[in-house]
């Protein structure tokens, strides 16, 4: 199972590319400012250029991850050790009978949903309530990465 670097770099780049779309203050980013507090001035004294390098590593690491929530060969792959070369016969059949099996975009987008409302939502929503945080500004969250998770499940599993 080898891993699909270009994939997961494309995949990486969702983040800021929805981002870049969700938070303009045309779309949700007037009312998501309000929501986190987020001001003009708070902004400008920010340094973008840091926050987006950050945020493109943390894509990546992110990417590199979904394909572990939306590959089910990672199973078989992580149970033999993760060195093909060293596998048993059996996990060489499986992957030559299973080794595209559910290998889609739709399969990953299916799966990044998933991700989202059973991963993503829970902890976004504790953690906003824990900082006072209201309902609005969870679902705008959560909306953002469920669009995103979808995007990169579909990338990272569909791109064989």
């Amino acid at each position: 199972m080898d891993f699909n670097i270009l994939a997961i770099v494309v995949a990486a780049v969702v983040p800021l590319i929805v981002g870049f779309i969700w938070y303009n203050p045309k779309t949700l980013g007037i009312v998501w400012m309000r929501e986190s507090g987020m001001t003009e001035e708070k902004f400008k004294n920010s340094n973008i250029l840091v926050i987006f390098s950050i945020t493109l590593v943390l894509s990546v690491l992110l990417s590199f991850s979904t394909q572990m929530l939306t590959i089910h060969q990672m199973g078989a792959y992580s149970l033999m050790g993760g060195n093909p070369a060293e596998a048993l016969p059996s996990y060489q059949a499986f992957m030559e009978d299973y080794g595209t099996a559910f290998r889609t975009f739709k399969h990953g987008a299916f799966h990044g949903v998933l991700s989202a409302l059973f991963m993503f939502f829970p902890v976004i929503a504790i953690t906003a309530l824990f900082e006072r945080r209201s309902w609005k500004y969870i679902f705008i969250n959560t909306g953002f990465w469920t669009i995103c998770l979808t995007i990169m499940g579909a990338i990272v599993c569909g791109w064989v």
